[in-house]
């Protein structure tokens, strides 16, 4: 018996050693693979704070937190347990419970000069978000602090001019300034964001859309601030127009740092062709994640804090849903907890504010498929996972045939998945410069709106890394 459990022991460290070499090439998701095996031998705190450690790599924060506390079961004084846990919290928004986490990591290591840096940074977001609470009844739109008209633009500014009307010729000079790194003036930048407000506040939570007989309609997945990436899909799908109509589902900007090109880009079409460039929100058009994953601070670093606080309030007006011929429903993330939810459901559900905990909204923007029958908790904290039967009485039950959702890295850039009835388009490849992943989009022909896909590789970019003007707490 004793030669077996030995055995055992050697295979578990094998393994985790295997492990630890992926997670060094950033292949997290074999690195996962590999620490369960090991700890399906023999279960330890490291290799469950390895595997959360792993979990949170991949934004699968629910994850990383359940095995962060099967660490600690298994050793109360395992310090990276606490660590992981005040990381995940962190990235989830959790600000307060990722300060006792913290608390005791300082606790028992007094010197770890991350821990702390850490815990202080947890200390002022609260006290940040404490008093953007108390002033939220008496704020006023940023929009009301600027009066656009008197604002002036330098004689030295080489960039695109806009007049009161977008036209072609300005997209494509912006999308040329951007591609050298230019700067958008802030007038044409206020311009742009305070047009896209007034057609968002007349928009609905649920869009219907017709594509005509004869006609096709483009779905692009997560585009996360890979503006490069963006130009090449314009370059390999055509640029939008009334005769090549697209939907952006969500997650525009984050991550990558240049998301500020890729979302004023993307604005810039829909003031041109409204009716035939349409625009979701994703998870990451959000306050938490902007603050977290760069946004906020790509866009205080290029222009200020009165415009993300528009890009904010602009962000809450974005759909949730758009339903293509009454047969393709889109959306970011996936279904519900529910069996009921209908479309009219989505119809009614009121989006202009930061995503809540629960709900239609958060499992929207959120969830993602599995492939068990039925539901279970979501691997990132947020939403559910829903299995092909929760997809297949959706279905039915709305009268639609398909469902498309973005939200997840796919090494094609797209997977099909319940029996092919939910499609994951995802349109940033090599993903943060490192996943390796192909982008993807899709094109449905009407009348049979049978998809088909199109994927591409990572073109160059310039020199500035992704996260670059990420908060230094999401690094894990």
């Amino acid at each position: 018996m004793s030669e077996v459990v030995e055995v055992e022991h050697v295979s578990a460290d094998s393994l985790k050693e295997e492990a630890n070499r992926l997670f060094s090439e950033q292949k997290y998701k074999l690195a996962v693979d590999t620490y369960t095996k090991a700890i399906n031998i023999t279960p330890s705190a490291i290799l469950y704070g390895n595997r959360s450690f792993a979990q949170l790599k991949i934004e699968n924060f629910g994850s990383a937190i359940e095995d962060a506390n099967k660490a600690i079961e298994l050793d109360s004084n395992y310090i990276k347990g606490y660590y992981r846990l005040g990381s995940a919290n962190i990235a989830l928004g959790h600000h307060k419970e990722a300060l006792g986490y913290f608390k005791q990591v300082v606790k028992i290591v007094p010197n770890d000069r991350d821990a702390r840096n850490k815990l202080a940074e947890c200390e002022k977001t609260i006290k940040k978000l404490a008093w953007e609470a108390s002033i939220a009844s008496e704020q006023k739109s940023p929009f009301t602090s600027v009066k656009i008209e008197d604002m002036i633009v330098e004689a030295g500014y080489e960039g695109p001019h806009m007049q009161d009307k977008i036209t072609l010729e300005f997209v494509k000079e912006l999308m040329a300034a951007f591609k050298d790194q230019k700067k958008l003036h802030k007038k044409y930048t206020i311009m742009i964001l305070s047009q896209i407000r007034d057609i968002l506040l007349k928009t609905p939570t649920l869009i219907d859309i017709t594509v005509p007989e004869g006609k096709h309609f483009t779905v692009c997945g997560d585009t996360h601030g890979q503006y490069y990436d963006l130009c090449n899909i314009f370059e390999l799908g055509g640029a939008p127009s009334e005769d090549n109509p697209y939907l952006f589902n969500g997650d525009f900007v984050d991550r990558g740092s240049f998301s500020l090109e890729v979302v004023m880009t993307l604005f810039a079409w829909k003031l041109l062709y409204p009716q035939h460039m349409w625009l979701a929100r994703g998870n990451h058009e959000s306050r938490s994640m902007n603050r977290m994953y760069g946004f906020e601070g790509e866009v205080k670093a290029k222009y200020s804090e009165v415009i993300f606080e528009m890009f904010a309030e602009v962000f809450c007006l974005l759909p949730l849903a758009h339903c293509l011929n009454r047969k393709v429903l889109v959306v970011h993330g996936g279904l519900f907890s529910n069996d009921t939810v209908t479309l009219d459901d989505i119809r009614k559900t009121d989006r202009n504010k930061e995503p809540p905990e629960g709900g239609i909204m958060a499992e929207i923007l959120w969830s993602d498929p599995q492939l068990l029958p039925g539901r279970a908790p979501s691997k990132r904290g947020v939403g559910l996972s829903f299995g092909p039967d929760v997809t297949e009485n959706f279905l039915k039950r709305n009268n639609l045939e398909l469902i498309v959702r973005s939200h997840e890295v796919k090494d094609e850039g797209y997977a099909l998945e319940h029996g092919g009835k939910v499609i994951t388009i995802f349109s940033a490849p090599n993903y943060c410069d490192q996943v390796g992943n192909k982008g993807a989009f899709i094109r449905f022909n009407s009348p049979d709106m049978k998809p088909n896909f199109t994927t591409y590789t990572a073109v160059p970019h310039p020199p500035i890394r992704p996260m670059y003007y990420a908060n230094a707490m999401s690094s894990f």
